[in-house]
């Protein structure tokens, strides 16, 4: 395994950690540069400026998604008249196999802190909120903490560092619902609602919560947003070995010998994370597959670790970057098993605010438990496989259902002969009425 030298040059997310893992508090992450990028965007430069850096460093959004973040930050509307706007972070990090920005938050919260008044300032949003998950409860106090540490310093609340910017900032944690995670359903849910999506248009940044224009970024993208203002835009763009300029927090889960996550630079490949860094399989276990970026991405296969870890790629193969942090599957994890369990999860998360997702999901997880326990129709595979089909972009309300059902219909893809093994019997027509199996809906599950 390699020995990761952490330096302010090619590691500006991670680079201040500390080797005790506590947090780094402001006294010395100000002796570590810290606020260096604010001092410089509020006293040096517009918020057209920053806006401009930010889109031209080629910064994307890390939440999965992938998007340009100085074009979103571009959306906002130019109005002066609207002097109400807020700046939101999606903390509300619940994918399965993801851990990233529980990171950030617990060891390095002053980086967010300082991200956000960066991106706050350029987007002249006057408040900002940290929707955080719940659970996690000592980043909440490390923010909590954070913040107050740099109100006291000046550097939040009102006329910052003498500038006459006015930037308040609060954390919000979650009641436990994935689908939080969904931009507009954290929007719903901060504002005291039902957190189910919205409908788009109108998009946030012309009327998000509680109608005034809105911005929501990851943690971990407004994370890189200091070192960006500090270092410059050449800088960035080539520390990465992809056209994905920047770092990555990337890992490995699952059996595997060192499970983690480490800031690496755009283009490393997939064979290097799993070998160099996490170690390989254990011992006696044998790859089977793997998922790139979190439980809601395709599964792909040992052909495919070669792929650099960049959007592009990942994208070419069949599946998604997302969080970039991988789930490795061995040989004695059955393929039916895995899914049915994430399915199982989706399903749960379903806000039910739409009937394909409401009822689709649950839908898939009764075939793919009788599959398990080998009483699977003939039939069943192709009507999974139907139900990806109902379930795919553009048919739900938002992006859960598509992404639920994208491990499904790659372990279909790549490992049917174990989707297979579950059927019980031949296909007769008895078993059917109308099209549909009676049994589907009596005894069987």
């Amino acid at each position: 395994m390699k020995n990761i030298i952490l330096t302010p040059e090619t590691h500006p997310l991670t680079w201040r950690l500390r080797d005790d893992k506590q947090p780094v508090w402001l006294d010395e992450y100000q002796a570590k540069n810290g606020y260096a990028g604010a001092r410089k965007a509020l006293s040096g430069m517009a918020p057209d400026d920053i806006v401009s850096a930010v889109k031209d460093s080629g910064l994307k959004g890390r939440g999965g998604a992938g998007f340009s973040t100085g074009l979103k930050w571009s959306l906002m509307p130019k109005d002066e008249s609207m002097n109400i706007r807020y700046l939101l972070c999606n903390a509300d990090e619940m994918e399965p196999g993801t851990y990233k920005d529980r990171l950030l938050m617990e060891q390095l919260p002053h980086l967010l802190v300082e991200g956000m008044l960066i991106s706050a300032f350029a987007l002249k949003a006057y408040r900002g909120y940290i929707f955080l998950r719940g659970e996690y409860i000592e980043a909440a106090q490390n923010l909590r903490r954070a913040i107050a540490e740099a109100t006291e310093a000046g550097l939040l609340g009102k006329n910052i560092l003498g500038t006459g910017f006015d930037f308040e900032l609060f954390v919000h944690t979650g009641a436990g619902r994935y689908i939080c995670g969904e931009e507009t359903a954290l929007i719903n849910s901060l504002e005291g609602r039902r957190a189910n999506p919205r409908s788009k248009p109108p998009f946030p940044a012309s009327s998000g919560a509680w109608g005034k224009p809105t911005c929501v970024n990851n943690v971990e993208t407004l994370c890189n947003v200091p070192a960006i203002l500090a270092n410059g835009v050449e800088w960035y763009q080539n520390i990465s070995k992809s056209k994905d300029a920047g770092t990555k927090l990337m890992g490995f889960s699952g059996r595997v010998k060192n499970p983690g996550l480490w800031e690496l630079p755009f283009g490393t490949t997939a064979r290097e994370i799993l070998e160099d860094y996490a170690g390989g399989m254990r011992d006696g276990l044998k790859f089977k597959a793997w998922q790139p970026g979190g439980a809601g991405t395709d599964f792909l296969t040992e052909a495919h670790l070669d792929l650099p870890m960049e959007f592009e790629s990942i994208g070419k193969a069949g599946s998604r970057l997302g969080t970039a942090l991988a789930m490795a599957v061995d040989h004695e994890i059955g393929m039916v098993s895995l899914v049915r369990n994430l399915e199982e999860f989706f399903a749960r998360e379903s806000c039910g605010w739409c009937t394909p997702c409401r009822d689709g999901l649950p839908w898939s997880v009764k075939i793919l438990r009788a599959l398990e326990r080998g009483e699977g129709q003939p039939g069943d595979i192709e009507t999974l496989e139907q139900l990806c089909r109902f379930l795919g972009p553009g048919k739900t309300f938002c992006a859960h259902a598509p992404g639920a059902v994208e491990p499904l219909q790659s372990a279909i893809k790549y490992f049917r002969d174990e989707f297979e093994a579950g059927i019980k019997q031949q296909f007769s027509n008895t078993h059917l009425i109308d099209g549909i199996q009676p049994n589907l809906l009596k005894t069987r599950w």
